[in-house]
């Protein structure tokens, strides 16, 4: 049995105490292959090598089973912020 979304996101909530966390089964269901996305005050003036390095830390247990892990947004806060407004104020792009 592989791992399940919801292990993903217990996970990443515990270890990385996201403002927003999307999790997506891209396997079908088997559990082998995620893709996230996750903002965290953890990300906070670092670099996008070490924030992929600090998911990857939070599922060590997971990635044991996990063949493919796709981190589509790893962002700070106030990135995650500046982000939104833009689709807030124009709703048709």
């Amino acid at each position: 049995m592989g791992v399940t979304k919801e292990q993903v996101e217990s996970s990443l909530k515990a270890k990385m105490n996201p403002s927003h966390l999307e999790v997506i089964d891209t396997s079908g269901g088997c559990g082998a292959s995620f893709a996230i996305e996750i903002v965290s005050e953890q990300f906070e003036g670092k670099r996008l090598l070490e924030r992929h390095r600090l998911v990857n830390a939070a599922l060590v247990e997971e990635m044991k089973e996990i063949h493919a892990l796709s981190i589509k947004k790893a962002l700070a806060p106030e990135q995650w912020k500046q982000q939104q407004e833009p689709e807030k104020s124009n709703p048709t792009a």
